[in-house]
């Protein structure tokens, strides 16, 4: 079969995308042969962005103007044509008349395509119409486009296609690029936040021999020259609180996490998130702390407290609610854990509800006061709330409670039945610390692949002695979809775990 024949058995639509492809092509090799290469371009001097000319028109009014962007639209008048171009702060309409820019550079923007990319030199001045434009007197091909935008109208609309090619969602949907503007602002709100507080910004090992600071299922490669087995960090947590026994009192990290775990619409294999530790505070603190931060953010990026995040309006005005784990579980399943005086009671209680352990794990009492939680509690939590004192079985890095050694000092936020950060008053104890890394060892041992590993080192850490410490885990891409009311992880990652393409 020849070239020819597969072409012609080829569907339509790819025939046509094929012969779109190629007649862009031909328009480049055509320059290319006149020695004007628009590849060749190295630099185009601008003195202003769109955004500027439209917000300030008074100052540019008959001003001359240096402008670059893409073409995003064209319109033909007879000898004049109207372009539309957009740059990195917005989008501007550009009148191009033959007369004043000459025949060659007419007739190239006249037979030029939609996202090319130019710059102009011209007057502002308004239209008829009153529309704010550039009366251009030349014009520079500065790169040729190769590949066809999406229909204008609809833009880039199968999601897949937007997370694979999300250079072309930038292109085609101010949206997105708004959502990924908050994102950052909200890292730098972050930022500016603790830094005012006397937080100290670190950076800390991506690549470890021990998987710890979390409960998860970590990412395994493999160092050649040390000839060792590593893991992607699951949390920060471990080397942060390091720093605290070396004296840095209050310290942030703001980096990548990698879990290798299911994949849905809250969940992404590596994530963002920010943990930090301050000494001589305790969970309470982190609680008056992750609310600031989060009320501040809301107020400084949305200009509100109230909001939606998919159909759920969430009221973040300052004054959330901490309930303990138990107290939340008896108002949702009328189960009152803190009645039980045996493991045997706690089962039966938690199957009375339609809650079970999985296979193979022997529960505890705190275990299933947590699977409670997990199962018939988290999903009716839209209000924001501090849930407060978990079993110590499932946090084996938090301090014990005083008053009742079955619990910790640790709390969850929930919010549009999400977590949205995790914070404990941090165990500082080397003695407990080392018995708890044991059980989550003989957890590993035993198949469990989430239970965390023994570090002997941190425990070496804790002997010198750490500071009564609170200590908070905030998940980054869960709060920015918060407040873009975004519904899945993918809309606030700009290139999210994808499956290869068949």
């Amino acid at each position: 079969m020849n070239n020819a024949d597969i072409t012609s058995s080829a569907p339509a639509e790819e025939r046509e995308l094929s012969e779109i492809l190629q007649i862009r092509r031909d328009k480049l090799k055509k320059l290319q042969d006149e020695n004007r290469d628009p590849f060749e371009v190295t630099k185009f001097e601008r003195t202003a962005f769109t955004a500027e000319v439209s917000n300030d028109f008074e100052t540019f009014e008959n001003a001359e103007v240096s402008l670059a962007g893409r073409v995003m639209a064209k319109r033909e008048m007879g000898k004049a044509i109207f372009v539309d171009i957009a740059d990195d702060k917005g989008r501007i309409q550009l009148y191009i008349k033959q007369s004043e820019v000459g025949d060659q550079s007419f007739n190239d923007i006249n037979k030029g395509d939609i996202g090319d990319i130019i710059g102009i030199s011209g007057t502002v001045f308004k239209t008829r119409m009153g529309e704010i434009s550039v009366r251009c007197n030349s014009i520079k091909l500065l790169s040729k486009s190769l590949r066809p935008l999406p229909e204008k109208f609809h833009g880039l609309t199968n999601l897949e296609l937007k997370y694979r090619q999300r250079y072309v969602d930038l292109i085609m949907t101010p949206e997105t690029r708004k959502t990924f503007e908050i994102r950052s602002a909200f890292i730098s709100h972050i930022r500016s936040f603790l830094d005012a507080r006397g937080y100290m910004e670190v950076e800390t090992p991506v690549l470890n021999i021990i998987s710890g600071g979390a409960t998860a299922r970590p990412f395994i490669t493999h160092h050649n020259t040390l000839g060792l087995d590593m893991y992607l960090r699951i949390a920060t947590e471990l080397h942060l609180k390091r720093l605290i026994v070396g004296g840095i009192e209050r310290v942030y990290e703001i980096g990548r996490i990698f879990r290798n775990e299911g994949m849905s619409t809250r969940h992404n294999p590596e994530f963002t998130t920010v943990e930090l530790y301050e000494a001589y505070t305790d969970y309470h603190g982190m609680m008056d702390l992750f609310e600031d931060l989060l009320t501040s953010a809301a107020m400084k990026l949305l200009g509100t407290y109230k909001l939606t995040w998919q159909d759920m309006k969430i009221d973040l005005t300052p004054g959330w609610p901490r309930v303990t784990m138990a107290d939340v579980v008896k108002e949702h399943t009328g189960v009152d854990f803190m009645s039980f005086d045996s493991t045997e009671e706690a089962i039966a209680a938690a199957a009375s509800i339609g809650v079970k352990m999985p296979e193979g794990k022997k529960p505890s009492w705190g275990d299933l006061l947590f699977e409670c939680f997990d199962k018939r509690v988290e999903q009716e939590l839209i209000q924001p709330i501090f849930i407060i004192d978990h079993p110590v079985e499932v946090s084996p890095l938090a301090k014990r409670k005083a008053s009742d050694p079955r619990l910790t000092e640790r709390y969850e936020l929930f919010m549009g039945k999400s977590e949205m950060g995790n914070a404990f008053s941090e165990l500082n104890d080397p003695i407990d610390q080392k018995e708890r890394f044991m059980r989550q060892a003989e957890l590993r041992t035993a198949g469990d692949e989430e239970a965390g590993m023994m570090d002997d080192d941190f425990i070496n850490a804790l002997e010198y002695g750490m500071p009564p410490t609170g200590g908070l885990g905030i998940g980054v891409d869960r709060c920015v979809m918060m407040l873009t009311n975004s519904s899945s992880i993918r809309d606030v990652l700009l290139f999210p775990t994808m499956k290869p393409e068949m």
